[in-house]
């Protein structure tokens, strides 16, 4: 499932008209990068929580010369922990 599909999901499953459900999911999407921006966690019961973590810099290895190291910054990275009744719909 892409953005568009769900989109047209949302618009028959809530009754709404497709521009409403797209409004919906961007402003769903915008919301959760801000917060995760601002260092805050975004939870949604039974579904999970997204959150932003710091990956430390770290050395590595040039793939294109191996022979070559090279030093990986620091970087904030966007991370998703699933809730238990997702976790359960999914075993079964």
């Amino acid at each position: 499932m892409n953005k568009a599909s769900l989109i047209e999901r949302i618009a028959a499953e809530a009754s709404v008209t497709r521009k409403q459900a797209e409004d919906m999911v961007e402003s769903m999407i915008k919301i959760i990068i801000d917060e995760l921006k601002a260092g805050n966690e975004v939870t949604l019961a039974g579904f999970g929580t997204f959150m932003s973590k710091t990956r430390h810099a770290r050395g590595g290895v040039n793939p294109q010369n191996p022979s070559e190291r090279i030093q990986i910054p620091e970087v904030r990275v966007a991370k998703f922990k699933t809730g238990k009744t997702l976790k359960d719909a999914l075993k079964k």
